[in-house]
């Protein structure tokens, strides 16, 4: 598999290689977010991008905007910038997530290999094949979700895992840090958070598509639910 790595810092991205090829990867790099676009169109086996938000010319956040329109391929932004609405903004734009620079390289490729396991991994539970909540059908083998009109949704890696998580589970509710672990597949003090952000984009995206469906319902000092019908 290979890795994608976005920095117009050439010693992060050599940095960033040494750490990915010791890690089994083929590490790519891009000093541009021009280039890492047609890197994506061009070659084969992309698995992950690790992608730096202030770059010239095209931004990371554009750079993710552009991704997400046909992609679902796993990015992890690099930023020097630690103000919580810089990291919302990078999450919001369809990042999996969001590491502030300086950084320590092994806690960069933790994080990689958790996004690789996390999208490389069938759920395993006995729920069905397909599940049907409200006005969408959630296919779990082939990760896609579409509406009762058959109109597509175009989920991130994490977002789906949240609609799984809590469709497979109809009227129990998630706290925002049981969702965090079963979805991200670790811990982080920040957890409440980055569910927050990826819930508010997840039910952006399903609100456009249903016509302002209210699928995901806030369980206020709780978690969230997704109500049986």
């Amino acid at each position: 598999m290979k890795i994608l790595v976005v920095d117009d810092d050439r010693e992060i991205a050599q940095l960033l290689e040494i750490y990915i090829r010791n890690e089994g990867y083929e590490p790519l790099s891009a000093f541009s977010g021009e280039e890492a676009l047609t890197l994506l169109r061009t070659e084969q086996e992309i698995g992950l991008m690790i992608l730096d938000v202030m770059m010239p010319g095209m931004s990371g956040i554009d750079v993710v905007k552009e991704v997400r329109k046909d992609s679902k391929i796993p990015i992890i932004i690099l930023s020097a910038k630690t103000e919580d609405m810089d990291k919302i903004q990078g999450l919001i734009s369809g990042a999996d997530d969001y590491v502030t620079k300086p950084f320590n390289p092994l806690e960069v490729m933790a994080r990689v290999k958790s996004l690789l396991r996390r999208t490389s991994e069938h759920v395993t539970d006995d729920t069905p094949d397909v599940l049907d909540i409200g006005p969408l059908t959630i296919n779990k083998d082939s990760h896609e979700v579409k509406t009762i009109t058959g109109t597509p949704v175009q989920l991130t890696a994490l977002e789906f895992g949240i609609l799984y998580l809590l469709a497979s589970h109809p009227n129990r509710v998630f706290s925002a840090d049981e969702i965090f672990e079963r979805v991200w597949r670790q811990e982080s003090i920040v957890s409440a958070k980055t569910v927050m952000v990826h819930v508010s984009h997840l039910r952006d995206k399903i609100e456009e598509a249903t016509n302002g469906e209210k699928v995901i319902q806030t369980v206020w000092g709780v978690g969230y639910k997704v109500e049986s019908h």
